[in-house]
């Protein structure tokens, strides 16, 4: 059984309200939820998170091969 493990960006949308980007991984793939029918809006430093959770959650699917 794979580990369960989950990442979560802070972000905005475009009205400035605040949301949430999930990353997981799932059999071997990177899994990403976005608010549903939203457009996420990232600041520079955001945007370095996403990548950060994304090369983790890379680095996990290896782990699983």
């Amino acid at each position: 059984m794979e580990p369960t493990k989950q990442w979560h960006v802070d972000c905005r949308d475009v009205a400035g309200k605040r949301r949430d980007v999930s990353a997981f991984v799932n059999q071997g793939y990177v899994v990403m939820i976005a608010p549903p029918g939203e457009t996420v809006v990232l600041s520079p430093l955001e945007v370095g998170r996403l990548r950060a959770v994304l090369r983790d959650a890379i680095v996990l699917t290896a782990t699983l091969e």
